[in-house]
């Protein structure tokens, strides 16, 4: 019933709209139509300005990983994808630019816990982390999308150092 109202009613704008501009000259509408996109730019300019690169950051960071051709993922698994690359972004273990990148140092456990999503605090079992990490690669392994081999290593020596901290 709330279709067939809204749709009265936007039809009822529409043709008021439609014989309103019937009376106004061209010229007035086009300076009008410029007016009010010059402002809407404005708008989105001033925002970005403020805040575009919070604003930014994760619509860019899924563009990207749509790329990677990652196929049926849900925006929440998405976002724990993000979650995963920001946290090797923000350690110095991963680049989009260079996928070997220089300073190969070891993971610390608390970058292995974060990157498998665990609480450290927590006493976790051979199965828990396994879980996670089975969870992890079935999103990123390489045989689904080759773009992610470095990741899925990544995941891997996670694996390995949370294991043997729990072992």
């Amino acid at each position: 019933m709330n279709i067939i109202i809204y749709t009265v009613l936007i039809l009822a704008g529409l043709y008021f709209l439609l014989r309103f501009l019937t009376g106004v000259a061209s010229k007035k509408i086009s300076k009008g139509l410029r007016i009010l996109l010059f402002l809407i730019l404005a708008v989105f300019a001033i925002l970005f300005a403020i805040g575009g690169k919070v604003l930014l950051t994760l619509p860019f960071t899924l563009a990207s990983l749509a790329l990677l051709k990652l196929k049926g993922l849900s925006i929440f698994q998405l976002i724990s994808l993000y979650r995963l690359i920001q946290t090797l972004r923000n350690s110095g273990r991963f680049s989009f630019n260079n996928q070997n990148p220089s300073n190969l140092r070891t993971m610390s456990t608390q970058e292995a816990y974060r990157i498998l999503n665990l609480n450290p605090s927590k006493s976790l079992t051979k199965e828990e982390v396994n879980k996670a990490y089975i969870k992890i690669q079935k999103k990123i392994h390489p045989d689904i999308s080759p773009e992610t081999s470095r990741l899925s290593s990544l995941v891997n020596e996670a694996k390995e150092i949370v294991l043997r901290d729990i072992g």
